[in-house]
């Protein structure tokens, strides 16, 4: 008996270049996964269509006629949710409009190569075939408003605070410092912890999140936005303060050495990582022990569950977000599986759950501080 033949995954193709098109429906028929179910000119046809058609997932251009790309992630999110992977340019403006998408509900990013539109398109191929049969298994929800973002305000001041300062006097120059790590849905969940954190957090923050160098530069303004503590991406040698948030540049690898210096590291890939959050987990857990924090977002794959384990080895403590409220549960459920985990809890209440235990952290004496 002939088996019946695997249902194909629909795509609906997004972009006002008719070459772009082709190429894109090319790598996509490509898969024997996936099929091209429809394309659209503009985000005008984009919304039209993610109606009719009802396709399993959507690749999205951002600059377009009528309704651009970041306009039709919103209205299919709000009236239509479909997975949505946004195919945007690297350049700045690009990497903006990206991670402005991200926050309005699409699941992930391929980038463009920064020479344009050509056929090094191509090279993509694999990228954009993988992601789009990982996006099409999220159940997506009705969102794309910012309402649940935190407001912008203004940015934060580059002083290390007072109570910060008092942390680190009373503790041997020891502070909490705290390592958050996310992959795919990423950049919105860190978004709603970052702008949770209180204004006076006495601990430094370590972000270690998988996206291409040219992002994370844009992504640390765009923090800092909605942040009450100071954000800047990190750099070499530079020592770690209370009230700061460090965002490790994409094309790094980020280390604390043994006197407490970030360490930045351009090498090879780790476990297909770069920046791999296994090694920033570990050398800070090795650096702060029991002040050492350790957070796991949303995320594909199982970075981070080497590096909870050396944490939790050391003293320190380990939240990870649940399954529910994870765009996907695969960096969480590594972490989980280790038993190293201390508490598993929704997107958000992890910012209260990271004040509450730096605010323990801070009434500790340093007793036991290696």
């Amino acid at each position: 008996m002939t088996k019946p033949a695997e249902k194909k995954l629909r795509v609906l193709v997004v972009d006002d270049s008719a070459f772009m098109c082709r190429v894109l429906q090319e790598m996509i028929n490509s898969d024997p996964q996936l099929e091209v179910a429809g394309q659209a000119r503009d985000g005008r046809d984009a919304v039209t269509l993610a109606d009719s058609l009802r396709p399993d997932v959507i690749t999205m251009d951002i600059n377009m006629p009528h309704v651009d790309g970041l306009q039709a992630t919103a209205m299919i999110m709000s009236n239509h949710p479909r997975p949505i992977v946004i195919v945007s340019s690297e350049s700045k403006e690009g990497a903006a409009s990206t991670l402005r998408a991200l926050e309005l509900g699409a699941i992930d990013f391929v980038p463009k190569p920064s020479s344009g539109v050509d056929l090094d398109m191509r090279n993509i191929r694999d990228d954009l075939n993988r992601k789009l049969k990982i996006a099409a298994k999220v159940r997506v929800v009705r969102t794309a408003t910012r309402s649940k973002l935190p407001i912008p305000h203004a940015p934060a001041p580059a002083s290390i605070s007072a109570t910060g300062a008092a942390v680190a006097a009373q503790n041997g120059g020891k502070f909490p410092m705290i390592v958050v790590a996310a992959s795919t849905g990423g950049p919105a969940a860190v978004m709603r912890v970052v702008g949770g954190l209180p204004k006076d957090l006495p601990a430094a923050v370590f972000l270690v999140l998988h996206m291409p160098a040219a992002f994370t530069k844009q992504f640390a303004l765009q923090l800092a936005e909605i942040s009450l503590l100071q954000v800047k991406e990190a750099e070499h040698n530079e020592p770690p303060q209370p009230g700061t948030i460090y965002l490790c540049p994409g094309s790094h690898h980020l280390r604390l050495s043994s006197t407490g210096n970030i360490m930045l590291d351009s090498g090879a890939r780790i476990d297909g990582y770069r920046p791999c959050a296994d090694v920033a987990f570990e050398t800070i857990a090795s650096f702060a022990r029991t002040f050492a924090l350790g957070v796991v977002l949303t995320g594909m794959g199982g970075d981070g569950a080497k590096g909870v384990v050396a944490m939790k080895n050391a003293g320190g403590y380990v939240l990870a977000q649940d399954e529910a409220t994870s765009v996907i549960f695969g960096m969480p459920s590594e972490a989980i599986k280790t038993g190293s985990v201390d508490d598993i809890l929704p997107l958000d209440e992890i910012a209260a759950a990271i004040e509450k235990r730096v605010a323990k952290l801070a009434r500790l004496a340093p007793v036991g501080v290696r």
